[in-house]
């Protein structure tokens, strides 16, 4: 099934907005857990930080030349195929990475430490993604 390129772009910057905004949530989630088991305890809010500062750094050196190349590959299809949006290698990694983020979530139930340290790792990943995201309208790829 042939599509434009724009279609492909699309379905990146969908596939790349969706990741960033479920794992936003999930981080909120696991820090409000977090929160309810130790209410007194600052780790919440260091993990803000952390997450915010790592994933401006992930978004700046890794994402973004990421994007860049994703889009480059996809301007450069001769017969572009629906499910080219993404190399296969990224869809197999893909879902190693949901299955073990869904994993390390249930590993921290009620285990502070853990909580903090997943919702960390969570929104560090959902930064990166939300502030790389620019590149997709930097390149003009949804038009």
């Amino acid at each position: 099934m042939t599509v434009s390129k724009r279609t492909l772009n699309i379905l990146a910057g969908v596939v790349w907005y969706a990741g960033g905004v479920a794992l936003l949530r999930k981080a909120v989630s696991l820090l409000l857990e977090a929160h309810a088991l130790r209410p007194d305890q600052e780790g919440p809010a260091v993990v803000v930080a952390v997450g915010m500062l790592l994933g401006a750094a992930k978004a700046r050196f890794l994402f973004n030349r990421s994007c860049r190349r994703n889009l480059a590959r996809i301007a450069e299809l001769v017969d572009p195929k629906v499910w080219q949006f993404f190399k296969p290698g990224f869809f197999i990694a893909l879902a190693v990475m949901i299955l073990s983020g869904a994993l390390l979530s249930r590993l921290a139930q009620v285990n502070y430490p853990l909580l903090c340290a997943v919702a960390a790792l969570d929104l560090t990943i959902a930064v990166a993604l939300l502030s790389s995201s620019y590149v997709f309208w930097q390149r003009r790829a949804f038009w």
